[in-house]
């Protein structure tokens, strides 16, 4: 009998995925984070730039506290960060001091993704891959901001 793999990419990001709801659930842009560690969630993380009047409380930054209080250390080698929506030029330049060992994000993010400034502002080790369930993470930021954008303009 066929089992699927518990621990696949796919897995990962539907977590990251459900920390993407907590915000939306907080009236916050919905992306979520997860950091892995021999397949293991040691960090979580979702936006709480609104929640905490705090511009740097983006999704990664919180996986990433959360995950090197976990092991007790700054550097995140061996782990995999999974993040619903690329990562913005800040929190890419925070998975290089962390040196992030790789990063998968679902959508790509066109206005504000760190690959559009520089590719190289990660940790030259630092492997990168993306497309992992891009639909439904472009889906719900799309939907965001479409309810609020007709909430602003009183519909």
């Amino acid at each position: 009998m066929f089992t699927p793999d518990l621990y696949s990419d796919e897995y990962f990001m539907k977590e990251a995925l459900k920390e993407a709801n907590k915000a939306l659930d907080n009236n916050e842009v919905p992306v979520g984070a997860v950091l892995v560690w021999k397949n293991k969630i040691i960090g979580r993380g979702y936006n709480l730039t609104e929640s905490l009047n705090d511009p740097t409380a983006h999704a990664e930054m919180q996986a990433i506290t959360a995950a090197t209080n976990y092991i007790g250390g700054k550097y995140l080698r061996d782990c995999i960060l999974y993040v619903t929506l690329e990562p913005c030029v800040m929190c890419a330049g925070a998975c290089f001091w962390a040196q992030i060992g790789v990063l998968i994000y679902a959508a790509a993010d066109t206005k504000r993704g760190y690959s559009l400034i520089d590719k190289t502002i990660l940790h030259p080790k630092t492997v990168v891959k993306n497309g992992i369930l891009a639909r439904e993470s472009s889906e719900l930021i799309v939907s965001f901001f479409k309810k609020r954008r007709e909430a602003s303009q009183g519909r």
